[in-house]
C-alpha cells in the first residue's frame, strides 16, 4: 500500500506539474501584479511522524499577513488580495503542494497538515495516530469544511470555535484515515474533491 501509494503520487503530482505549467506561471505572474511581494507563501507545517517541512501555496494574502493576524483565515478577511479571494474560492492556491508531494513531505490524499501551534493541542490518544501517514493536499475533512472561513465568521470568537468545534471534528476524519488507509479510498477522495471544487459553494454549516 504505501509503496503504491507513494508511486501513484510521482506520477499523478508529476503530471500534473508538467500539464499545469503554463497555468501556473500565468497564476505566479498575476499574483506578483496583484500586489507586492512574492507569488510563493510558505510556512512551517508538521507532517509525519511529527517532522516540520515547508508547505508552499500561492500567496494570497499581502505579505507578512500571516504575522499580522490568526493563523486561521475568517470570512472576507481583510489581508487577502483581489488575487487571492479568487485563488481560494477555486482553491488553485494549493497547487504548488504537488511540489511538497513529489518531495516526500505530502501525499496527494492524507490529513491536513497543521501548524505547530494547533499539533499542540492534539489529545495524546490521537497525536501519534493522526502524524502516522503523510499529510495530504486534500482529505474528506477538507471536504466537510469546503467554506470554513465563512463558518468561522457565524462565531464571536473564530480561533476558539476552531479549536473547540472543528479540529476535533478534522481529527476524527483524520484518524480514520489513518486506521484504514486504501488505495481505492484515496481515488474516491480526489474525485470528491474535484466535484466540490466545481460545483457552486453552499452555505456554510457544520459538518456532522
Amino acid at each position: 500500500m504505501t509503496v503504491l501509494k507513494r508511486l501513484m503520487d510521482i506520477v499523478v503530482a508529476g503530471s500534473a506539474l508538467l500539464l499545469l505549467g503554463p497555468l501556473l506561471l500565468a497564476i505566479a505572474l498575476w499574483v506578483r501584479c496583484d500586489s507586492a511581494g512574492g507569488a510563493l507563501f510558505r510556512q512551517e507545517r508538521v507532517g509525519r511522524h511529527g517532522r516540520h517541512f515547508t508547505i508552499y501555496k500561492f500567496r494570497t494574502m499581502r505579505t507578512g499577513a500571516d504575522k499580522a493576524g490568526p493563523a486561521i483565515t475568517v470570512g472576507e478577511d481583510a489581508r487577502i488580495t483581489r488575487a487571492g479571494h479568487w485563488l481560494r474560492h477555486s482553491k488553485l492556491d494549493e497547487l504548488p503542494q504537488l511540489f511538497n508531494v513529489l518531495t516526500g513531505d505530502m501525499s496527494l490524499v492524507g490529513p491536513r497538515p497543521e501548524v505547530p501551534r494547533y499539533v499542540a493541542m492534539y489529545p495524546a490518544d490521537l497525536h501519534d495516530l493522526v502524524l502516522s501517514v503523510r499529510p495530504g493536499i486534500t482529505d474528506l475533512a477538507s471536504i466537510a469544511f469546503r467554506n470554513e472561513s465563512a463558518l468561522l465568521a457565524q462565531s464571536a470568537d473564530p480561533e476558539r470555535t476552531y479549536v473547540e468545534d472543528i479540529l476535533p471534528v478534522k481529527l476524527d476524519y483524520a484518524a480514520r484515515y489513518a486506521q484504514h488507509p486504501s488505495l481505492w479510498q484515496d481515488v474516491v477522495i480526489l474525485v470528491r474533491t474535484a466535484h466540490a471544487v466545481l460545483k457552486p459553494s453552499q452555505a456554510p454549516s457544520q459538518p456532522r
